[in-house]
């Protein structure tokens, strides 16, 4: 479905590859966008044997995550370039990614199984905020990066290099599947405060007609940096 909302509505600009973005997407405006029924990675072809898995419900995120006892010091700005999940056996190149002509969230390119996006109308991985990485669940070869993501549990780890040679240690607090048409975006995007990280890609039902019908999110927080 087409967005109300063109992409001017975000203020997103593109940056350059050592350049913090000036201005980033409110996520107000964003949620808005994802309650008109964005399907974030529209052309996952959902036809085969076994679909994706999805998360158990006991996998929900906690309303209130436990404090995190010396918790590592927020980093500066720095551009995401690979992401491992060792729970799944994800070990991929990360490419930025921004907003599409019509202003929905874009994602790599689908012919490339193996590649994930970092949305840089977002935080940079490990920075205080909520960072953001998107891939496909499966294109029309079988399974791509994140086809295994409704499979995580509470305690998995993502870990994101950076630029600067960083890796940003992420731990999981919660998988859930969202209706396109309910998706939460201020739950999901907001600012706690503290640096987290978003690992999103499609979910749920799915049909030839209009693809899945839903996003499965992993949260996570940083726990440690190296």
């Amino acid at each position: 479905m087409p967005s109300s909302h063109p992409a001017d509505d975000f203020e997103f600009q593109d940056v350059q590859e050592d350049e913090k973005p000036k201005k980033r997407a409110p996520w107000g405006v964003m949620a808005l966008v994802l309650l008109t029924g964005l399907a974030l990675i529209r052309n996952g072809s959902g036809e085969f044997d076994v679909g994706p898995p999805q998360p158990a419900s006991a996998a929900a995120a906690d309303s209130t995550p436990d404090a995190l006892p010396g918790a590592p010091t927020p980093l500066t700005f720095s551009p995401a370039e690979r992401v491992r999940i060792k729970g799944i056996q994800v070990d991929a190149p990360v490419m930025q990614v921004g907003l599409d002509d019509e202003g929905w969230v874009d994602a790599p390119p689908a012919d490339d199984p193996n590649l994930a996006g970092w949305f840089t109308g977002a935080v940079s991985p490990g920075e205080e905020g909520t960072a953001v990485v998107v891939g496909h669940v499966d294109n029309q070869q079988g399974p791509a990066v994140f086809y295994g993501l409704g499979s995580l549990k509470k305690g998995n780890q993502v870990e994101v290099r950076r630029k600067d040679k960083k890796t940003a240690i992420f731990k999981i607090y919660g998988i859930e599947v969202f209706d396109k048409a309910k998706f939460p975006g201020e739950r999901v995007y907001g600012n706690s405060g503290t640096p987290e990280l978003r690992v999103i890609t499609c979910g749920g039902g799915f049909s030839k007609k209009a693809g899945y019908d839903g996003n499965v999110v992993v949260f996570a927080r940083l726990v440690a940096v190296r």
